[in-house]
């Protein structure tokens, strides 16, 4: 054994922080991109915001130069976009009706009723605390006996206090588990017939699962008056609190918009909201005017870092635009009839025409949406698998997804159409498919089998 120098040529990625920063700007959405900008904003001397109008794209360009039927256009728009935010009325004068004031959050709203109640300033307390321990569905997931301890009250007070909370508006606030929350909805409107309230209590699961007969046989009743109570008990809420839970919903902000102006689709991608990063000639003229090394190594790197980072945003705006635009291309059925006209497709597809690798066009579309003449959808959504057609044509997973649900919707109700029946159907639509896929994708669209869509 000995010690000895030898040369060996290999070849290796390495990640450098400069690329780590490009494939991370590439993943960011819209809203994060501007969050980023602001950040290195702020962190980067060399770094400025053009203020000058931004120049048009060429492909813009060259549609702005044909001819443009802009009355056809405005006529798409009205019918592919719905809107509400016109603050005007018929007489072109400003109208207060078309703004709503900020809507208040569940506990805001239950406390505000428990105020008007005549409970003494202890109860009060409990109340307030019983309040806001609900969850975001106005579920009491708090043990009563909990509440007890904490303010040394007995379990009876707690209940009490907790009965009055259940008499609030929306109905069915305050329960412990869904029974409760029904039962509660059903005293608010005042029902009486006893057979709603054995239904609720013992039978849930059994009308679940559709198990009419059985629960007709039990209370001695016929399987159409159970169907009949079991309609009307669906008509419940059974999470009383969504409706201000929703409050919290994050809104979609679409990173490219698709517009169809005469017979052809154009691509806007949206990050007008992203300031344009120019290079400051001020710092610029330091780095040639400077003799100190280590201010010099300084604005080197901060200058060097300013560029990368700018050509790492136009390089993340091309590729999403170069993506959108073999999504129109292969899609153009899609855009033009809707989703049964999805075509399966793949990254790799992509990747291919656009000359980049599979992981680049995935993380391009992870997240980010489109805003189209035919709703917004996220990137992702054009890809998928499917099956061959009759026809040698591919057709999507979606597309057949959306042809179940039309089967589904217009089967008679008293014979629901089976998985097998759903399959051959489709195979004679020219879409060959098995029972196992049906059900499958059956599932995913929260469809119940056969027995559970039988009506009497």
């Amino acid at each position: 054994m000995g010690f000895s120098l030898q040369l060996e040529q290999t070849q290796k990625l390495v990640m450098t922080p400069q690329l780590q920063q490009a494939i991370k700007i590439l993943q960011l959405t819209s809203f994060e991109l501007d969050q980023f900008i602001q950040t290195q904003l702020e962190t980067n001397p060399f770094l400025d915001v053009n203020e000058e109008p931004q120049q048009e794209t060429e492909k813009n360009q060259d549609y702005q130069k044909k001819e443009v039927d802009w009355k056809e256009y405005v006529d798409d728009y009205d019918k592919n976009y719905e809107y509400s935010g016109h603050h005007y009325n018929a007489d072109n004068e400003f109208n207060y009706e078309n703004f709503i004031s900020d809507k208040a959050s569940l506990q805001d709203y239950l406390l505000n009723q428990l105020h008007f109640t005549f409970l003494n300033q202890s109860h009060r307390a409990i109340g307030e605390y019983l309040i806001n321990s609900l969850d975001e569905n106005g579920y009491l997931t708090l043990p009563v006996l909990e509440v007890a301890e904490k303010f040394k009250a007995n379990i009876e007070t707690i209940e009490g206090i907790l009965s009055i909370i259940q008499t609030f508006e929306p109905p069915g606030i305050g329960a412990r588990d869904l029974k409760e929350c029904l039962i509660i909805q059903l005293k608010f409107l005042g029902i009486s017939c006893g057979k709603v309230y054995e239904i609720i209590d013992k039978h849930l699961e059994d009308i679940a699962a559709n198990r009419y007969p059985i629960v007709a046989k039990k209370l001695d009743i016929s399987v159409e008056e159970v169907q009949s109570i079991c309609d009307f008990i669906r008509t419940l809420e059974p999470k009383p609190g969504r409706n201000f839970s929703s409050l919290n919903n994050n809104y979609i902000v679409p990173d490219a918009v698709v517009k169809k102006i005469n017979n052809d689709y154009y691509i806007v991608v949206n990050d007008n909201n992203s300031p344009r990063l120019i290079i400051r000639e001020d710092y610029r003229r330091l780095l040639a005017n400077n003799d100190n090394n280590e201010t010099v190594k300084f604005i080197n790197d901060k200058l060097n870092a300013a560029t990368w980072l700018i050509k790492s945003i136009e390089q993340r705006r091309q590729t999403i635009y170069k993506v959108i635009e073999v999504i129109i291309d292969k899609q153009r059925a899609f855009f033009d009839n809707g989703k049964k006209h999805l075509k399966p497709m793949t990254l790799k597809e992509v990747a291919d025409i656009i000359e980049v690798h599979e992981s680049t066009v995935s993380r391009a579309t992870s997240g980010k949406y489109i805003e189209t003449p035919v709703g917004t959808f996220e990137l992702k959504y054009f890809f998928s698998s499917g099956i061959e057609g009759s026809d040698g044509e591919g057709v999507s997973s979606e597309s057949i997804k959306s042809f179940i649900k039309d089967i589904v919707e217009k089967e008679n109700p008293k014979k629901p159409l089976s998985d097998s029946k759903i399959a051959d159907i489709l195979t004679a639509k020219g879409m060959p498919i098995s029972r196992r896929t049906v059900a499958k994708y059956r599932d995913d669209l929260l469809i119940p089998a056969s027995s559970k869509r039988k009506r009497y």
